[in-house]
């Protein structure tokens, strides 16, 4: 053992810790040489693993290394700051003279300008804010020293254009950087192996995958409602758990309260303030919209233990040793089976310590999803993240990047691209059509002097326009959303940013929910929305972009196997929900595996179908137009569509009169490409999704700081080049990508195919029950939701109705099936 090994040894001792076999085992990977991915739960010493292992090289070397040694990529800047403390913590405690820096759009000028003069030993940084170091000069220079580049929580950045930028990035830091070691650290991830080989793409050398400890135990309670209901509908139950819910609070010094939306959070948190106003200085709101200052001292407060609760989302999913979290709640279905192991790790945050989460159903059916993620992740089954190929936007936006500081040699960077899993099968032709439209606009935009961002001279590119390079600089990043308005007090001070779509439908005095508090609209100028505290208490809920996520696949299949032996299933949400299973199986059949329920319900609005394929919203959306356009064109009709994670529905006013062998050829996958592209209307989705790749790939400019577009702005700027290029360009390599992201992600077609083509291996079980059953119920409710049913409120209209098939069941509905 090296006196550096021995060092860190003592320290753990001192610290009274265990050296864990897979930080050995790191450790001596990155004395090898080697690459790889660490995959190991939350909170069992992934970072140590991966950070020692240069920190020992130093340690043991005669020079500790001038310059950049270790570039660490976060995927959230709320982990930057953490993670440095406790980087620069452990090399000032093992006396190694190294400075930890941070990079980050929170970075200050001055902070800036010093790592241009010379950057820190290890610097944390984020993908876009390593594209912004990458576009300076002198890059071979600044980053030739590097020894390791390690990838915090690989499995979020998997699978997003976000990846596949950093897969650029790592390609570059590569080619400057030949003996540079890669190593990505991941807690929650099906596709280990893939996960590993996209990170590393064809770099050479040792390439390894090392596992972290077993023995992390995941307890998953639910909180089982007093009465439950045999028709359940979403959202229903929510906040009538709030009871149990500040039960459990009363019950611990510190919990998370996880919901799947910011609209749900705002709620959340108004509702326990409301019960519990005594507590209103120690529950906390955070997510993505709440400004970042205040996110980060609600974060501190967590790590201090001042506050009794911090009712959050996805935004601290992630995070760095939060020792005073006791429990986690999450409220509604964790919708994945990875995602909730995840949040489920944000207690017990120590190795081998058990993990416990309270799940909060909003509707019965959660139940089983619950019982269904229980049994996955005893099973070890978590959900794979599916990498991004040839996403040409970003490509388009990186070699601008390069073109800003040293310039890019033509030849050598097609080779350092296609070291990349993202596009390793780039084309000779899609790389030519691509330095075309960095270089002239392409064929429709020549004529544009804008558009021509690069110029190549004796084979190497680069950008000579000063307004160019700063408007590119502005634009660095692949996230996108709906046009963000900055919310601001009248008064002063910032509160965070609302989606323009949102406060568009609002007028001056309106009062809405807004980072915890109820506000009321003052002014709308610049992008700004002014606000100021309201009188009353009540105000609507905005509905961020992405509100709805979709149940994963691995979570689907689960809850067929669940509901397969439901009736006689011993987990207590089965339990629980045992009456409406059984009335489901008495008045229809139960899903299955090996079962596609059809139901035909006759009503006075006409005839409904009810599908049950249990392949996520998502592709729902796609299975549901194609089977509705495959129907009409054997007979004309209309039909109106509704669409959950289980299931879709089909109302129109004929009968259904279809036997099995036409339900098979309904769920063929014979020209499934050519009939869905027949029955959506891509050309207006491939429009909205254009808007996002023009902005990547930089044709549409968003505006600067304060002076922003309006999303209608940006939407009719992209919408006027998308008919551009579709008139005058039809070959434009970016709307075919904008076409195949709506067939891949929007309509999900590779689920939607997997789900037709395990119609083979099912049998197809029709029933015609006289009413709804509880499974057909939600979707009625879905469907009723987006019509103008009456003038009686939504809410109002469901319980009626779920009162009366209540009422109905409880004389015994007679069995039918077709």
């Amino acid at each position: 053992m090296t006196s550096a090994r021995q060092r860190i040894e003592s320290w753990y001792e001192a610290r009274g810790w265990d050296v864990l076999p897979f930080q050995r085992q790191a450790w001596s990977a990155f004395d090898r040489g080697a690459s790889g991915l660490i995959h190991a739960p939350t909170g069992t010493g992934k970072t140590l693993a991966a950070w020692l292992g240069p920190v020992a090289s130093a340690l043991d070397a005669v020079d500790p290394g001038r310059g950049l040694q270790v570039l660490w990529i976060t995927p959230l800047r709320a982990l930057a700051a953490d993670t440095r403390k406790h980087l620069q913590a452990s090399v000032d405690e093992l006396e190694l003279d190294w400075s930890v820096g941070l990079r980050t759009g929170d970075t200050t000028a001055a902070e800036r300008a010093k790592q241009r003069r010379r950057l820190p030993h290890a610097l944390i940084t984020t993908p876009e804010s390593l594209s912004l170091l990458l576009s300076d000069k002198d890059v071979a220079g600044r980053f030739g020293a590097l020894r390791a580049v390690v990838v915090d929580e690989w499995h979020e950045l998997l699978g997003s254009k976000r990846g596949v930028q950093l897969e650029l990035c790592l390609s570059r830091l590569r080619s400057v950087a030949p003996a540079v070691c890669t190593w990505g650290l991941s807690a929650t991830l099906g596709n280990l192996t893939e996960a590993r080989d996209v990170l590393l793409g064809t770099q050479a050398g040792e390439r390894v995958m090392i596992d972290g400890p077993r023995g992390k135990n995941v307890t998953i309670r639910s909180v089982i409602p007093p009465r439950m209901e045999r028709f359940p509908w979403a959202g229903h139950l929510g906040l009538t758990l709030l009871p149990s819910v500040l039960q459990r609070l009363d019950s611990a010094e510190t919990t998370l309260l996880f919901t799947n939306t910011r609209s749900q959070a705002e709620v959340w948190h108004r509702a326990l303030i409301d019960a519990r106003p005594d507590w209103a200085d120690d529950i906390a709101l955070h997510h993505g919209s709440v400004d970042g200052e205040l996110r980060r001292t609600i974060e501190q407060r967590l790590r201090d233990g001042e506050v009794r609760c911090v009712v959050c989302t996805s935004s601290l999913d992630l995070g760095v040793d939060f020792h005073p979290v006791e429990q986690v709640i999450q409220v509604g279905s964790p919708k994945g089976v990875a995602r909730l192991m995840q949040r489920a790790g944000r207690s017990g945050h120590r190795p081998f310590e058990t993990s416990t989460v309270h799940c909060v159903p909003s509707h019965a059916f959660e139940l089983v999803e619950i019982a269904a993620a229980r049994r996955a992740l005893d099973a070890d089954r978590l959900e794979a993240r599916r990498p991004l190929r040839r996403s040409l936007d970003v490509l388009a936006q990186h070699l601008v990047t390069l073109a800003l500081g040293d310039g890019f040699d033509v030849a050598g960077t097609l080779r350092e691209v296609r070291t990349t899993h993202a596009f390793a099968e780039l084309s000779d032709a899609e790389w030519m059509w691509v330095l075309d439209f960095i270089t002239r606009g392409g064929q429709a935009l020549q004529g544009y002097p804008e558009y021509r961002r690069v110029e190549i001279v004796e084979g190497v590119g680069r950008v000579t326009d000063r307004k160019i390079a700063t408007r590119h600089r502005m634009t660095i990043g692949t996230i996108t959303s709906d046009a963000d308005m900055s919310v601001r007090w009248a008064s002063g001070g910032r509160l965070g940013s609302i989606e323009e779509t949102f406060i568009a439908r609002l007028r001056r005095g309106d009062t809405f929910l807004f980072a915890g508090r109820t506000v009321e609209l003052v002014r709308i100028k610049d992008m700004t929305a002014y606000v100021r505290r309201a009188k009353k208490r009540t105000g609507s809920v905005p509905r961020w972009q992405g509100g709805r996520m979709p149940l994963s696949s691995q979570l689907a299949r689960a809850v067929l196997e669940v509901l397969a032996d439901g009736l006689d299933a011993d987990d207590p949400e089965l339990q629980a929900v045992r009456p409406m299973l059984a009335l489901q199986s008495e008045v229809s059949a139960l899903p299955a595996p090996d079962v596609l329920l059809v139901e035909h319900v006759e009503s006075r609005e006409g005839h409904s179908v009810f599908f049950f394929p249990f392949a996520g919203r998502l592709a729902h959306e796609g299975l549901a137009l194609l089977v509705a356009y495959r129907l009409s064109q054997r007979r004309p009709s209309t039909y109106t569509l509704a669409v959950n994670d289980y299931g879709f529905e089909l109302l129109g006013d004929q009968a259904f009169a279809e036997d099995e062998a036409d339900i098979r050829s309904l769920f063929s996958t014979d020209n499934l490409v050519e009939d869905i592209l027949a029955c959506s209307n891509m050309t207006e989705a491939a429009r909205r999704r254009f808007r996002d790749i023009a902005r990547i790939a930089g044709l549409v400019f968003p505006g600067y700081p304060g002076r922003g577009k309006t999303a209608r702005q940006v939407q009719a700027s992209s919408g006027l080049l998308f008919d551009v290029f579709e008139r005058y360009d039809s070959e434009n390599q970016l709307l075919e990508q904008a076409r195949r992201e709506v067939l891949e992600d929007q309509l999900d077609l590779a689920r939607l195919g997997r789900a037709l083509a395990r119609v083979d291996d099912q049998r197809v079980v029709v029933t015609r029950p006289a009413r709804l059953t509880p499974l057909a119920f939600p979707l009625w409710a879905e469907r009723l939701q987006s019509t103008v049913v009456s003038s009686e409120r939504w809410r109002d209209r469901v319980m009626k109705m779920a009162a009366r098939l209540e009422r109905a069941a409880e004389r015994s509905v007679p069995r039918a099936r077709a």
